[in-house]
Parts: C-alpha cells; structure tokens; sequence
C-alpha cells in the first residue's frame, strides 16, 4: 500500500491566500473571513515558507502575486471548490439526500420535459450524480426489475410495481411524401403496409423483446434509438409508427406526411413514472419524481 503524501499546507491557508487576492490586501481580506491582518499575513508567510515559493512581490506600495503565486493559486482554486463540493455532499447524505440517482428514459418520450426536470433537479440538487439510461419498450422494465435503475419513465407500468400515469403519447404513422404508400389514394389496409419497409426501433429488453408494433412487413430495418429511425424515414426508404412529439417539425415542414389508413394511423399510448421503492425513497428521488411529473404536466406531449 502507497504511504499518503505529507500535506504541508493546509486548506485554511489557500483560504487565506485567495482572500487576499481577492480583497485586494491584507486588510480587506480579514473583514472578509473575519481574521485579524497579522493572522492573515502569518499564514500566507507560512504557506510561502513550507513551500520554498515566493507567492506575492512588492511593487511600489501593493504586493502582487508573483508568477509562480498565480499558477498555485489556479490550483488552489480548485482545491478549495472541491472541498466545498465534499462537505455539500456530506451534509446532504447527512440528511438523506442520494449521492446518485439512476433513471430510465423510454425513447417514446419527449426529451424537453426531461431535460427541464433535470435541470430544475440540478439546482437543488448540484452533488446528486445522474446516471440516465435511454431505453426502449421492455428495457426500462428489465432495469428495474433488476434493481439497476431507482425511476423509470415509460409506456410500461411493471407488474408488482406501483406508478403515475402522466399522460399519453399520440403514435403517428408516417413516411416521406415520396413513399409510394405516401402517394397511395387508397385507404391502406395492413396488407398494403406488409408489402414495404417497416422501420422499428429494437427492444432494449433482455428477458422477453417484443416486436415494438411490427405488423409483419415483408422487410424490416430495426435500429436502436429513436433517432437513427427518424432519419431513415426522412430519407424516403420505410414507414414506421413516431412518437407525434418527436416528429412534429417534420410534419410542419413536409419532411414527413401522415399514412391515410383505414384504421390504426394514430394510437395513444399512456405513460407513467414508476420508482423501484417508494417507501424508501430518499429527498433526492423524491424530489427528480416532482420534478418530471411538473415537467410533463406543464408540457405535455403532443
């Protein structure tokens, strides 16, 4: 085992030291961190003395930092941020606040809300780490299940688990106007559907992957994230059923058009935000919970 390094100076002293440079002398600085100046003046002496460095020089009637005073200090600055950053930690696992939160996102849903919550979340919460898993249908479920994952946002709500319903996703079929199936002046039945490429985003579950609503078309592209199938689509070379949400702008803008069938062109699909234990929830959890559910019903999706 690697003996610890011997620590000379203490963080005390670089306190000392920014004070000064920050106050701009000796005597401003002991106002500030309520010390008198010859206190202040013997620990920064004593800082320079351990460390065989001359931080300040005097020109004229100010002593400034030498080169080498603010090369320490830059590090020293972060010395001390990580030391507040430490004890913030501490007096939030004090008082129950998680160190870090793993939360599983389905594709289906709309990113805005979860980014807004996030970082509504980090302001409160700045030492909370997020771990943030981007999943599809049974994946988020597998996740919890597993115990890998403490919140799972998704269209699913696990049996044996308890949940919210936040709302509903409106799942349109789509293609580029180019598509044959775009161009059709038919009503289109699933028969005309299985006569081209169905694009589908793959399960990311590991127990038991569904089809994620493949209607058995005669050729099928599955890919893994939502966008790579968005951009498949605008490409003119498959229909596929989009969360309305993710493909709004391309609708707007006749990058996509909405398949006329006979039935099922549109579907909605609840939501729910699930925890793995509420009862053992801590502040943390319970505070990213609000936040999403805030998030979602202030903005729902389309």
């Amino acid at each position: 085992m690697r003996a610890a390094a011997v620590i000379r100076v203490t963080l005390e002293q670089w306190r000392m030291l920014q004070a000064v440079v920050d106050a701009g002398g000796f005597a401003r600085a002991a106002e500030r961190v309520h010390k008198s100046p010859s206190s202040i003046n013997h620990a920064v002496q004593k800082l320079e003395e351990q460390l065989g460095v001359d931080v300040f020089e005097v020109q004229g009637r100010k002593a400034v930092l030498t080169p080498a005073g603010k090369a320490l200090l830059r590090r020293a600055e972060h010395l001390l941020e990580e030391a507040a950053e430490i004890e913030a930690l501490a007096g939030a696992l004090a008082a129950g606040v998680e160190s870090e939160i793993r939360l599983a996102v389905d594709q289906l849903l709309p990113r805005a809300p979860v980014i807004g919550a996030l970082e509504a979340f980090s302001r409160a919460y700045p030492a909370t780490r997020i771990q943030l898993h981007e999943v599809v249908l049974s994946g988020g479920p597998d996740l919890l299940r597993d115990a890998a994952v403490d919140i799972l946002l998704g269209p699913e709500l696990p049996s044996g688990y308890l949940g919210s319903c936040l709302g509903e996703l409106s799942m349109v079929c789509v293609a580029h106007p180019s598509h044959p199936l775009a161009q059709a002046e038919m009503l289109l039945t699933r028969r005309h559907l299985q006569a081209h490429r169905q694009v589908v985003v793959r399960d990311s579950g590991i127990q038991a992957p569904g089809e994620g609503g493949w209607v058995e078309a005669d050729q099928r592209w599955t890919v893994s994230h939502m966008g790579t199938a968005c951009e498949i689509l605008r490409s003119g070379i498959g229909f596929a059923w989009m969360p309305e949400d993710r493909i709004a702008e391309d609708l707007a803008a006749g990058r996509l058009v909405e398949l006329n069938l006979e039935v099922g062109a549109r579907h909605q699909v609840p939501f729910y935000i699930v925890h793995a234990d509420r009862d053992r929830a801590g502040v943390a959890s319970q505070s990213l919970m609000e936040a999403l559910e805030q998030a979602f019903r202030a903005d729902p999706p389309s």
